[in-house]
């Protein structure tokens, strides 16, 4: 199995948080601090951990990977990575379903 670095692009904090408030809401809705901290070690572990199995962006590009994922905070998030030609995977893109 190959663990790989993963880094997290300045364009996916800007997806984040478009889609989730700077602070929590007044019914406990998560912030993206929130996310930060509790959704998104996860998901860069899992693709550290597993690039190589999570489904391809685009068919047949393998440099581009998906991971669809319920959450502890929110009920689905989609993160989409790509392998950089220095092989470290950059988390360039997200969408939450709440």
């Amino acid at each position: 199995m190959t663990h790989r670095q993963v880094r997290v692009t300045p364009g996916f904090f800007e997806q984040l948080d478009a889609q989730l408030p700077g602070e929590r809401g007044p019914e406990g809705e998560p912030s993206a601090t929130d996310f930060i901290a509790i959704e998104l070690p996860t998901i860069i572990e899992h693709f550290a951990e597993h690039f190589d199995v999570l489904p391809e962006v685009v068919p047949g590009i393998e440099a581009a990977r998906m991971l669809i994922t319920p959450g502890v905070l929110v009920d689905v998030v989609v993160v989409y990575g790509l392998l950089a030609s220095d092989g470290v995977i950059d988390l360039i893109g997200m969408a939450i379903d709440i």
